[in-house]
């Protein structure tokens, strides 16, 4: 599979930039080898939106925040299946 692009768009009023960074870092870790680009987008507004590829698969105003494995376990289930998360999976 080609490799991916992350796109973590967050509200800079919020100061959410640290659980931005925090979840780029967390992504980087778990797809190091799957991942062409991943970049932060501050906005604002509330927003905490992450994209794979330019398809929205979390939204803070739907889902809440989210935990990393959860965010883990979506582009998994999105980009291969099949993968383990080791520990994440538990």
């Amino acid at each position: 599979m080609e490799k991916i692009k992350i796109t973590i768009e967050y509200c800079t009023l919020c100061q959410w930039t640290p659980r931005a960074v925090w979840m780029q870092q967390e992504l980087l870790y778990t797809f190091n080898n799957k991942i062409e680009e991943i970049s932060l987008k501050p906005t604002d507004g509330g927003v905490f939106k992450i994209y794979v590829n330019d398809q929205l698969i979390w939204d803070r105003k739907e889902l809440g925040f989210p935990e990393p494995k959860k965010v883990k376990q979506a582009i998994r289930d999105l980009i291969d299946p099949e993968r383990s998360l080791g520990h994440t999976d538990k």
